[in-house]
């Protein structure tokens, strides 16, 4: 038999002319059986050659080898524009944003620990005879489910299965189906203001599609319309909020004097316009809406387990599967300890082989950090780093070998201190045989790595090249690494200047206490008005709990002079009367949204067009330069720029529209010029380019300066927004608040860090600068240390996550923190305020 010599196993992916994106024709080795770090500035390629050539070409090839009936119902992908990738193994990919998980979704059936734990209680559980007796754990029932006979009155009965304890199957609950909540309309907000008339627009749910006649309507009841809602008779407020259905005849008249009669218009009380809506729409947008007139409540019935009640008389180790499902990640393997001493000798051997299986499943959860997490977590309520972590744990525990794995961004979330497990857990998978490839921009990460690959030296156009590759310690001597210096520990640490105690709450602060919600049991904590704090602490520490679920919602509550939250003890908001929300939420939903479409740059070309001497002179209006109209739009792509080809059995494939050639336009209204450009040109330009064209124009050039400002520059008008990473989406959605005084208001932002390269996070410092210098107050919930290092003020919350956390453990400038030794967070924070090299 003949065996391969060792030289001739290949050690590096061979990538060969790849131009995916802005992608420069790159030519690029990565090594195998390695932890490989790509870095480099936000929008330089990093993505595009990581997951849109590495990950596209590895998943195809293996779907590829799968037969054409498995690969009908299997998401593909296309080909990537590559001339050539050797040696690539079969690729897996954990995105920067995960797919949200649905209502049904737990961290217990995410993990596929609940899997295990149905089966335990199928197999293992102590039952209840249909006559009351406990039934301890039989090896007949554990080897096979079936009969049981009860040994005190002998009755026999049937023994559940693991279905039967599976909340989205047979042992859903009756009241809620398995979801845990019931929705209820809530009656106090049917009425939108009291003090309007009914003719005004007092009942809210009446300003629901196709009924705005229903005033009229009420009329004809009998209800008084022109009297203030608060003013009606308590019968005439019954009439409106539970009216009988039924017709009447009314006459409505039109704005130009007109009189239209109905002899059947049906007459729907407050409560049935939302329920009629909301059981004859399937709308996102419009659930939305009306989910406004709804108040989500914990099941009365399973008290949020989701599980039927009847399920909870079989035990094991004494508690039933809804408290186990309770208890956090933790406490759970100190469960597992205690199962197999408890069940009878017969059983054993199968309930050691079980509980292996279930702390095999919980292990690398805990080691990424996630041991404040219980099993009965909605998927829905987990952060973007949660869910990476969760979905990094299902991989570490099927022990592959020789995959590539490609992780974008995995740092996303995560505090510092559970940065060290989650490279403790890269360092895992390579020693399994596999090879690693990370998108990250934490330096501590790339400083952990085998190889490193920086592409660059700029964004969009500016980048697309590698310019630097090699080990950690070899990208540290290169003088034109734009990471080195953060490597290095030479890098300017703070870039703002410290404020003295007396500045800092020179302009007054706003002030919260938080009693119950969650893990948070009685906090006080205070923000600085007019300065830049940011909010601190592990995941699951109570940083949403404090600032999403309760600061903006007590200060929205108070300037409508509503009641607070009911976990808002006390609120002082300091004369704050405007909250703007600056999540990493993609802007736009689809293709047709692009950076001019959003920034309403594109209005204004259109118009500048339309007043062309040509334009006019065919008669055309602005809608006739918009690509989503028939008018202006290329006829075989309708205005999208590229085509989608379905070929059977393979994926479908994305091309370039062949008659505009990506331009969007129809060829007729791309013959008009303005400046010697069409529209198209226009749109490919760059924000940078186009401001140069546009001085003259102020609306557009504002718009385009404060994109530049906000390090946005490289950007092409027409690119398409959803494909932007977090911290771009954060940075355009500031766009339209830029340039005015932002006195009394309040932007909250959630990780703004996330794909942020160091360089770029001093931008983000200057954009935070420029806010505050416009009057605004800025809190930022963020773990990167250089946000932190340039905070005014930080609120650390911990000490840990979940039962562990909901305290507020430190707060003060950067330096005080960092002097707290109860603050984990603070130990970090010293260490980066000290300097010196990164080191692993």
């Amino acid at each position: 038999m003949a065996i391969q010599h060792k030289e001739t196993i290949p050690d590096n992916i061979e990538v060969r002319g790849a131009r995916v994106n802005n992608l420069k024709n790159v030519n690029v080795d990565i090594p195998l059986n390695a932890f490989v770090a790509i870095t480099g500035r936000s929008g330089s390629g990093k993505s595009s050659l990581a997951m849109g050539v590495l990950y596209a070409e590895g998943t195809r090839r293996y779907l590829n080898a799968l037969s054409t009936y498995t690969r009908r119902r299997i998401s593909q992908v296309g080909a990537a524009n590559v001339e050539s990738v050797q040696y690539l193994p079969s690729a897996l990919a954990l995105r920067q944003r995960p797919q949200v998980p649905g209502v049904r979704s737990t961290v217990g059936t995410m993990s596929e620990s609940l899997n295990v734990l149905r089966l335990m209680f199928s197999r293992l559980g102590s039952t209840v005879c249909p006559n009351g007796h406990r039934v301890p754990p039989t090896i007949e029932v554990a080897e096979n489910d079936g009969w049981i006979v009860c040994p005190t009155c002998g009755v026999r009965y049937r023994g559940r299965g693991a279905e039967d304890f599976a909340f989205n199957a047979g042992g859903a609950c009756p009241t809620c189906g398995g979801v845990g909540e019931v929705r209820q309309i809530a009656a106090d907000r049917l009425i939108g203001d009291e003090n309007l008339t009914i003719r005004e627009g007092a009942v809210a749910s009446w300003h629901l599609a196709g009924r705005n006649f229903m005033p009229l309507v009420a009329e004809a009841v009998g209800i008084p319309i022109d009297v203030p809602y608060k003013d009606l008779p308590d019968e005439a407020k019954d009439l409106v909020l539970h009216g009988k259905k039924q017709p009447y005849a009314i006459n409505i008249p039109s704005s130009k004097g007109k009189i239209f009669h109905m002899d059947n218009a049906m007459y729907e009380n407050a409560f049935n316009a939302v329920e009629d809506s909301m059981a004859n729409t399937t709308n996102e947008r419009a659930i939305e809406r009306l989910n406004k007139f709804y108040v989500f409540d914990t099941c009365p019935t399973c008290h949020g387990s989701r599980f039927d009640p009847a399920l909870l008389d079989q035990l094991v180790v004494g508690h039933n599967i809804a408290e186990i499902t309770k208890m956090d990640l933790d406490q759970l393997m100190k469960f597992a300890d205690t199962i197999v001493p408890w069940l009878p000798k017969r059983v054993q051997h199968l309930g050691t082989d079980l509980v292996k299986e279930f702390k095999d499943s919980l292990t690398p959860l805990t080691d990424l950090g996630l041991n404040y997490l219980t099993l009965d977590r909605a998927g829905n309520t987990l952060s973007t780093g949660e869910l990476q972590r969760i979905q990094l744990g299902r991989t570490l525990r099927s022990e592959t070998t020789g995959v590539l794995y490609v992780l974008d961004e995995p740092s996303v979330g995560l505090h510092p201190a559970n940065v060290t497990g989650l490279i403790k857990v890269f360092h895992q998978l390579v020693e399994q045989g596999n090879s690693l490839v990370v998108v990250d921009h934490d330096v501590s990460i790339i400083a952990a790595a085998d190889y490193v690959i920086e592409i660059g030296p700029g964004a969009g156009k500016q980048g697309g090249q590698v310019v630097n590759h090699g080990t950690v310690a070899t990208i540290r001597k290169h003088e034109s690494s734009l990471i080195a210096p953060f490597l290095n520990g030479t890098a300017p640490i703070r870039e703002r200047p410290q404020l003295t105690d007396k500045q800092l709450f020179a302009k007054g602060k706003l002030s919260i206490e938080v009693t119950n919600r969650f893990n948070i049991s009685d906090v006080k904590a205070q923000f600085p008005k007019n300065r830049l704090s940011v909010v601190t602490g592990m995941s699951g520490a109570g940083k949403t709990t404090l600032v999403l679920d309760s600061l903006i919602p007590g200060i929205l509550a108070d300037v409508k002079h509503q009641p607070l939250p009911k976990q808002v003890k006390q609120l002082d908001r300091a004369k704050i009367h405007n909250v703007v929300m600056v999540d990493s939420v993609p802007v736009g939903k689809n293709v047709r949204s692009t950076v001019a479409t959003y920034t309403s740059v594109l209005d204004t070309v259109r118009n500048l067009f339309a007043n062309t001497k040509e334009a006019q002179e065919k008669g055309w209006t602005a809608s006739h330069f918009s690509y989503n109209l028939n008018d202006g739009a290329c006829p075989l792509c309708h205005g999208t720029g590229t085509i989608s080809m379905d070929v059977q059995y393979l994926p479908d494939v994305e091309e370039i529209c062949p008659q505009c050639h990506g331009q969007r336009y129809n060829q007729e209204t791309l013959s008009v010029k303005w400046h010697d450009l069409s529209i198209a040109d226009i749109l490919a330009l760059s924000v940078d380019d186009a401001r140069n064209l546009f001085v003259d124009v102020p609306s557009v050039a504002n718009t385009l300066s404060a994109l530049h400002d906000m390090g946005l520059g490289y950007l092409e008008l027409g690119e398409s927004t959803p494909t932007l990473s977090g911290g771009e989406a954060q940075r355009l959605k500031l766009v339209s608040r830029m340039g005015r005084r932002q006195t009394g208001t309040l932007f909250v932002f959630d990780e703004p860090s996330v794909g942020l390269h160091p360089l770029d996070i001093q931008q983000l410092l200057r954009v935070f600068d420029q806010l505050i210098n416009e009057g605004a107050t800025v809190i930022v919930i963020e773990h990167d240390l250089d946000v932190m290092a340039n905070a005014d003020y930080i609120v650390d919350m911990g000490p840990e996550g979940g039962t562990k956390g909901g305290q507020l453990v430190a707060a003060g400038t950067p330096t005080e923190v960092a002097q707290t030794k109860a603050s984990v967070t603070g130990q970090y924070l010293k260490e980066k305020l000290a300097g010196g090299p990164v080191t692993a």
